[in-house]
């Protein structure tokens, strides 16, 4: 990966995951640049194809680009950074500990990224507790 391009996606994304939202300073594993489509489905290795992604929603994600939303049993697409506004899809809880699929593409991707693991609620509450989350 051309480290331009990954710097420019961690600009763009405020240096925060853009599925889950976690920051990448407090996270002790570095985050990818993830190809939205990815390559083995003939995704383009240019920037505006990149999501600043933590480990753990990379690894969920994979090759993915669609999945079950589970209210419907419908397939749908995942959340796509660069198409689709985070608030359309997605929203807090009362105490922004777990995040809440609004629409199909919200639920699908809280399914398959598994947006609310217990390790990242666990770094939502710690950063609300220091005035660190949400950015």
């Amino acid at each position: 990966m051309n480290k331009t391009i990954c710097n420019t996606v961690k600009i763009r994304a405020k240096y925060l995951c853009e599925y889950c939202l976690s920051p990448e300073y407090f996270s002790p594993d570095t985050f990818e640049c993830d190809h939205i489509l990815p390559f083995s489905k003939k995704g383009q290795s240019k920037s505006d194809n990149y999501a600043l992604a933590c480990s753990g929603c990379n690894g969920l994600k994979y090759d993915a680009t669609h999945a079950f939303d589970p209210a419907t049993g419908q397939i749908a697409p995942l959340f796509n950074p660069r198409l689709d506004i985070w608030d359309s899809h997605f929203c807090w809880n009362e105490n922004f500990t777990i995040i809440i699929g609004i629409s199909p593409i919200g639920r699908a991707t809280v399914s398959r990224l598994d947006l609310n693991r217990a390790g990242v609620i666990n770094l939502r509450i710690a950063l609300r507790k220091i005035g660190e989350f949400p950015g």
